[in-house]
């Protein structure tokens, strides 16, 4: 499988680059965002690798603000530096590929509404209480968190595809919070071990194509890498859809290992990985994560400003009742 994808080379040289920084010793096992600024090394970072100039940042923020005003295409919620940031640091601060992220983050929406409205809190407590989507609450080697899928533990007459799809959306919005998420990116994991027929069944091309929009296209979140482990013989049925969607630079950054998890390990440290991948942490579920949330005033503001009225409502009452 492996060798269905090209440029291998250029991609090795990326890990190889990465292995070389030093990355800041401050990595424990905290649920809970880094809503500070980033420090001078991870700046430093942004700089070489994203061409985040300190200097000049304000004059780009302003003229991708400029910019969005004489497009036209699209009347954003907000438009403070903050949110603005984020899509900047997405495509390396280039103004017209931050312009046109903006506008596909925005018509994602619009096209997916049902993954964006009437959206509640149990629903993200659920779906990982059952571990099926997850964030260990500590990142990898290189500073990135990890976005865990359990496939083989959905039961879709439980869990509809859309409350997947709503599951994921509040987590990379709350992910993408944190500066250093916008400026490292992150780590997708698929673990398909026991997934069968009638999961596949659920699994048509038109959600691969929405996957592909959030992942690529739509969403100011850079995917650095996707591992696929514990695939059973149906995962061609299912990569079969995705294969229209791949370009090279994709290709490049997937990965897929079955169940040899040394291979994984050549990419994400045991250090930082579950027991069950040969790692050393045990497995978490989004419980953590929700007192966070609840409990983080700036979190709570930032879900309102999004356009998530009734998850904002949830967790002022999960407040009173504390």
């Amino acid at each position: 499988m492996i060798s269905f994808f090209k440029k291998k080379k250029q991609y090795k040289n990326q890990i190889i680059s990465e292995k070389d920084l030093t990355m800041p010793i401050d990595n424990p096992v905290l649920a809970a965002l880094d809503l500070g600024e980033p420090n001078e090394e991870i700046l430093q970072y942004a700089k070489t690798e994203l061409g985040e100039d300190p200097d000049t940042r304000c004059q780009i923020l302003d003229d991708f603000r400029d910019f969005i005003y004489e497009r036209g295409e699209v009347e954003p919620h907000r438009t403070d530096d903050s949110f603005l940031l984020r899509f900047l640091r997405a495509k390396k601060f280039n103004v017209r590929h931050a312009h046109k992220l903006l506008v596909n983050y925005y018509k994602f929406k619009e096209d997916n509404s049902d993954f964006f409205e009437d959206v509640h809190l149990d629903i993200l407590q659920a779906v990982g209480k059952e571990q099926i989507i997850t964030v260990p609450p500590y990142r990898e080697q290189h500073g990135r968190r990890i976005l865990l899928y359990r496939m083989g533990l959905w039961d879709p007459e439980k869990f509809t595809t859309t409350e997947l799809f709503q599951t994921t959306m509040i987590i990379l919005e709350l992910a993408i919070l944190e500066p250093r998420a916008q400026i490292f990116g992150g780590v997708c994991m698929f673990d398909l071990g026991g997934l069968t027929m009638q999961q596949v069944w659920y699994l048509t091309p038109t959600i691969a194509r929405q996957i592909f929009d959030i992942m690529v296209t739509s969403f100011p979140l850079q995917v650095q890498v996707v591992h696929i482990i514990n695939q059973p013989w149906i995962f061609e049925i299912i990569f079969n859809f995705f294969k229209p969607f791949l370009n090279d630079q994709m290709r490049e950054r997937l990965f897929i290992h079955g169940s040899n998890m040394e291979s994984l390990h050549k990419h994400i440290d045991p250090k930082f990985l579950p027991a069950r991948y040969g790692g050393i942490h045990p497995d978490y579920t989004n419980s953590e994560w929700v007192k966070h949330f609840v409990s983080t005033e700036k979190i709570r503001w930032e879900l309102e400003s999004l356009g998530y009225p009734e998850l904002n409502q949830d967790l002022l009452i999960n407040i009173d009742e504390k």
